[in-house]
């Protein structure tokens, strides 16, 4: 039996997958917790339970789980990438056009008309609002991730030309793009050709700030920037002035802060890309799939703190191990275990850490799981069967 802490309420949808092994409770004082599932919880000032393994965020971004924290405890972290994508993209599409068309201008002045010639004046005053059509302009992507990718294609199929910058771009998500999308090869690149630049990558010391206002003065005058991506991705203060010399014309952000609101020029949306039932549907699902698979089987999919990695099962034991990234200490791992056979085994590695799954023919001793636990360079030990 597992039992799992929800952070934040999660779609039935997901939570259903765990099945009858599982006990759910949203109870943070709660004992003995194997699992954490949440969507925007901040759990950085949160005690992490010794009895934690896995931490299932219903999204893409982590900024809200202390990572590194999580790592040194043995605890594998992940996300859901991919599963809000289409909802995110859409609204992307959508904060294109509000900002070359003055839908909401147009929208908030219609409500004040009054007078039975009403059709009569909003004739007369729709030219007021008039706005520029996105077919034929050069939209600039920075990341070409999930997310980055849908916007891509969609703006092709649009009639627009699409630059691109990603210094990370997979295999896979390369075959994933659109052939009329071009690559540069950096990012003022994108910033000198596009008529429109969005950003899709994630808060980092390295991306933080990457619209300021020496990127600013790269851009074409009268740029359109939008982020749907983390607010610390464009300096607020860079984009109010830029707006107010004109060499911005719009800015549309979905992670508003008070620094940005009622300015104008600035269109904030209430951080609305991933909320779609559809949205928060699918990274119920995906979170707890993913949780469901470590706790049971040891396998990794989607952590953003240790390596993917996965073996098959159905062998009579098996043991999984957190450890550090060091020359010779498999050995260590095998020796210990020399009273049964090792019948498949797996090692992965990401940075400083390494994963370790070990199947065997036998049920594992306790003595060996012990001597193991003593090892120094061992952070968790787990045996699965």
């Amino acid at each position: 039996m597992f039992n799992i802490l929800t952070l934040n309420k999660i779609a039935a949808c997901g939570l259903d997958r765990l099945g009858d092994n599982y006990t759910i409770t949203d109870d943070e004082s709660a004992q003995n917790i194997d699992g954490i599932i949440l969507r925007s919880y901040k759990m950085h000032d949160m005690e992490l339970p010794a009895s934690l393994k896995a931490v299932a965020r219903a999204g893409a971004g982590v900024n809200n789980i202390p990572i590194d924290k999580c790592t040194e405890k043995g605890i594998c972290v992940f996300n859901t990438p991919g599963a809000n994508a289409n909802a995110v993209k859409e609204l992307v599409i959508a904060g294109m056009l509000l900002a070359s068309r003055d839908i909401i201008g147009g929208v908030e002045w219609a409500a004040t008309v009054t007078g039975d010639d009403a059709a009569k004046q909003i004739e007369k005053g729709k030219s007021n609002f008039a706005g520029n059509e996105i077919k034929g302009k050069t939209l600039g992507i920075i990341g070409l991730g999930a997310i980055g990718i849908l916007v891509a294609n969609a703006a092709v199929s649009l009639g627009m030309e699409v630059i691109g910058y990603d210094p990370y771009l997979s295999v896979n998500n390369a075959l994933k793009l659109s052939r009329k999308v071009r690559i540069a090869n950096d990012q003022k690149a994108v910033f000198e050709a596009s008529d429109m630049i969005t950003v899709h990558v994630p808060l980092m010391d390295s991306t933080k700030n990457t619209v300021n206002a020496e990127t600013i003065a790269q851009m074409k005058d009268g740029v359109i920037i939008l982020n749907f991506a983390r607010g610390g991705l464009v300096n607020s203060e860079d984009i109010k002035a830029a707006l107010e010399s004109g060499k911005v014309s719009k800015y549309v952000v979905d992670f508003p802060d008070a620094s940005v609101l009622g300015v104008k020029n600035i269109i904030a949306i209430p951080h609305l890309g991933a909320s779609t039932e559809e949205s928060e549907n699918n990274c119920a699902v995906m979170a707890a799939d993913e949780i469901k698979e470590y706790l049971e089987t040891g396998n990794i999919v989607n952590s953003v703190n240790l390596p993917n990695c996965s073996l098959p099962t159905g062998s009579t034991g098996r043991i999984a191990l957190i450890h550090k990234n060091v020359p010779n200490v498999i050995a260590g791992y095998t020796n210990a275990l020399a009273s049964v056979n090792i019948s498949d085994m797996v090692n992965k590695s990401r940075g400083d850490i390494a994963y370790t799954i070990i199947n065997t023919d036998h049920e594992i001793p306790e003595s060996a799981v012990k001597a193991i636990e003593g090892m120094d360079t061992v952070i968790a030990v787990r045996v699965i069967k």
